[in-house]
């Protein structure tokens, strides 16, 4: 057997003991080590546990008794919840653990929801929660790699159903942390962003292009949670560059879609000081479910159905404008290089003529008001072509490759 694994197993061992014994017990049957972290703050834990609710406190500044004090369950696992997470990112930083297992109800939810957080993109980490995948849980608190699996009927006691939950969540975790290859790579990474490979298509002509100057290429979808790994990746230092070409998580966060990345979408790489290649691609759309009825604010709009699960509805020329302000504020925080390029002729493959989202005066408006908004020391090139185009391609590795002549980006081997 390989190295030894240890898996943080964060829970309130006053309340909820039988069950987390129970999954600790399920993990080490499968040969890795429990680490156990008590986030409770009245009673006390039937059983040893590795670090306390003593010592989870006191990470967040604070102590169980002002805890208690507080009068309020939420003030409370607050205080629990900030400690949870410091904690849990220091053990991984120490080495001391290789992924984590938290469980609770709606409480213990949003304590584990932070821990995942406070994990890089790819270490394990999992949640049984009797919320899993409920609207409760914003996509803005999710990790962009978390699992979670529903506890089902094991609110208050053990049971063979909740047992199921308990042993599939140990058997993923355990099996998790022996699999995972973490993002670590021999070259330098170009982070790209795209929405799908039929409405948005430069990456087919770029990535080949990218890889011959010995970079590897790793393509968000933008759809959400693609963008929120993304933007991780991107504070975490591990892209040389970005070409972030597909925008319509900001749009989407602008107009209240639940598709979208969080406030910090397009933020990242700029404060991290990474060389950006931006263009406006998609944010002539702002997306929602599918399977639900067309928001009324969007309806008699162009509309366009993906498939079962998203659709998109056209934005008006005023709120195309509105973004590209938005756009150009954020783009002008970067600590970094930033060259925007506008490709006039088309921003996706669904507003081409005869598509259900064509608008020429939407276009127009966009385009107008980039030119306007975009000021030194943010650069701006324009591009007789549909973003899809090999000259739109073209365009953005001239950007790039000045790039690499000049130093700005590292060169690949």
């Amino acid at each position: 057997m390989s190295e030894q694994k240890t898996i943080l197993v964060v829970g309130t061992f006053d309340t909820k003991s039988d069950e987390l014994l129970y999954l600790v017990e399920r993990i080490e049957s499968q040969g890795c080590v429990a680490l156990t972290m008590d986030v409770s703050v009245l009673g006390e834990p039937k059983s040893h546990v590795g670090i306390t609710k003593h010592e989870v406190a006191v990470a967040a500044g604070s102590s169980i008794a002002k805890a208690s004090e507080s009068g309020d369950e939420n003030t409370a696992m607050q205080i629990m919840a900030t400690g949870a997470a410091l904690l849990t990112k220091e053990l991984y930083r120490q080495g001391q653990i290789d992924g984590m297992v938290a469980m609770g109800g709606t409480m213990g939810t949003d304590l584990a929801l932070d821990c995942a957080r406070a994990l890089p993109l790819g270490v394990p980490k999992f949640v049984i929660s009797t919320i899993s995948f409920s609207p409760l849980i914003p996509p803005d608190r999710l990790s962009p790699d978390i699992q979670m699996i529903l506890w089902a009927g094991g609110l208050y006691g053990l049971n063979a159903i909740c047992k199921s939950s308990l042993s599939q969540a140990a058997g993923a975790v355990t099996g998790a942390v022996r699999a995972v290859e973490k993002p670590v790579s021999t070259r330098p990474l170009v982070g790209m962003t795209s929405l799908g490979s039929s409405c948005l298509s430069y990456m087919k002509l770029l990535k080949p292009m990218l890889e011959q100057r010995g970079f590897d290429v790793a393509v968000f979808h933008a759809t959400g949670m693609g963008g929120m790994a993304f933007e991780a990746l991107a504070v975490q230092g591990a892209f040389a560059a970005v070409m972030d070409f597909a925008l319509p998580e900001l749009g989407n966060w602008l107009l209240g879609s639940v598709v979208n990345a969080g406030q910090d979408r397009m933020l990242s790489a700029g404060r991290a000081g990474v060389p950006q290649l931006i263009a406006p691609g998609c944010v002539d759309l702002v997306d929602f479910a599918a399977w639900q009825d067309v928001p009324a604010r969007f309806a008699g709009r162009p509309y366009h159905a993906h498939n079962r699960l998203i659709a998109s509805a056209g934005l008006t020329p005023d709120e195309r404008r509105a973004f590209a302000r938005e756009m150009a504020s954020r783009l002008q925080q970067a600590r970094g290089p930033v060259h925007v390029l506008l490709p006039v002729q088309g921003i996706e493959e669904w507003d081409k003529p005869g598509q259900p989202v064509h608008d020429p005066e939407g276009l127009a408006a966009l385009v107008d008001e980039v030119r306007a908004v975009i000021q030194p020391p943010v650069a701006l090139t324009e591009v007789d072509a549909h973003i899809n185009d090999q000259a739109f391609a073209d365009a953005a590795m001239r950007v790039f490759d000045g790039w690499l002549a000049d130093g700005t980006v590292k060169a690949g081997v």
